[in-house]
């Protein structure tokens, strides 16, 4: 809602009483599709169009449709959502009171799995192990950087440890995102992501997901050095875990969205040569303005290898992580 201030000029006792100049009407990049509007900025420039989607869709190579419900429900009737009794609390209640995440993965620290609970579970709607699975909850804004293209920043106060969006697009398989990958050139803007779990088996599980043509608005956060958003993977009715940002500490109305696109754990010079790669493509700069700043965006070299025999899919027939770090 936009509340439009006009100011009345009068000479003596006359009031103009011209008809104010009729508001344009603010472009909701989310298509109606969130629970609030997107809005963009500035009004008169429209990011580039593509298809909208809040959650993830099923890509060419994925074997399994992350939109099917999987997980069995809890059988939480009587009683609240505890670790002990529910079947979706495993090691420790996810979130606070103010649905909050308790632990938004402190420095040195892997994040923990997260499963809330599902369509099948016979807890109410306002159990407090639902939140990501409420959307969008703040009122955020895509808009255009001086140096980044185009951004994602908050309009209000955002808490330590609230749920802010999900990064959603179409779910790949290895082989399809290899291709893609390669086919890119240095001028194009890469939005695939790679997610891997460590089990307690040792075995890795890999996510794919690409919002480039059918995704949320997600896609148009920047990679910075020094983030304020975390991001969790979050299971709800899928093996297919929900790609969740979770803001990593107070975030001010105006500011920037950020996380970094390597964890936070693998921006590392991957040749001799800092600025070119080993594939003939030289990396992208940072321009995060962060003083830890690593000066170039991160780049996953694995992506242009071979298929890992030791690498699960998300797809894959598995059984649920005890630990994933």
């Amino acid at each position: 809602m936009f509340l439009k201030i006009v100011k009345m000029q009068s000479l003596g006792l006359a009031v103009s009483k011209e008809e104010p100049e009729a508001q344009p009407e603010q472009q909701d990049v989310a298509c109606g599709l969130e629970n609030l509007p997107v809005s963009s900025w500035p009004p008169e420039v429209e990011p580039a169009p593509f298809q909208y989607t809040p959650d993830h869709v099923l890509g060419p190579g994925a074997d399994i449709d992350p939109t099917e419900i999987t997980f069995p429900g809890c059988t939480c009737l009587q009683t609240p959502c505890v670790p002990g009794t529910c079947s979706c609390l495993r090691h420790e209640e996810n979130y606070d009171s103010h649905s909050c995440l308790r632990d938004v993965g402190s420095e040195g620290k892997y994040a923990q799995p997260v499963f809330e609970c599902n369509a099948l579970c016979q807890c109410s709607d306002r159990c407090k192990n639902r939140v990501v699975q409420r959307g969008l909850q703040f009122h955020l804004q895509v808009f255009k950087t001086d140096k980044k293209g185009w951004g994602l920043r908050t309009l209000e106060f955002i808490p330590k440890g609230s749920f802010v969006c999900e990064y959603a697009g179409e779910v790949l398989g290895f082989r399809e995102v290899q291709r893609r990958i390669q086919s890119q050139t240095v001028h194009d803007s890469n939005y695939i992501i790679a997610i891997r779990e460590h089990i307690h088996n040792g075995q890795v599980m890999e996510t794919f997901v690409d919002p480039t043509h059918i995704g949320n608005i997600g896609r148009y956060l920047n990679h910075s050095c020094e983030p304020n958003l975390w991001m969790i993977p979050v299971r709800i009715h899928s093996m297919v875990p929900k790609l969740a940002l979770f803001a990593a500490k107070d975030i001010l109305p105006q500011a920037e969205l950020s996380y970094d696109y390597s964890g936070r754990f693998l921006n590392q010079m991957d040749s001799d040569d800092g600025e070119r790669l080993e594939h003939g493509k030289l990396r992208k700069p940072c321009y995060c303005g962060a003083r830890s700043c690593a000066a170039f965006l991160p780049y996953d070299s694995t992506l242009y290898g071979p298929l890992n025999p030791n690498i699960i899919h998300s797809g894959d027939t598995v059984a649920l992580p005890h630990c994933i770090r």
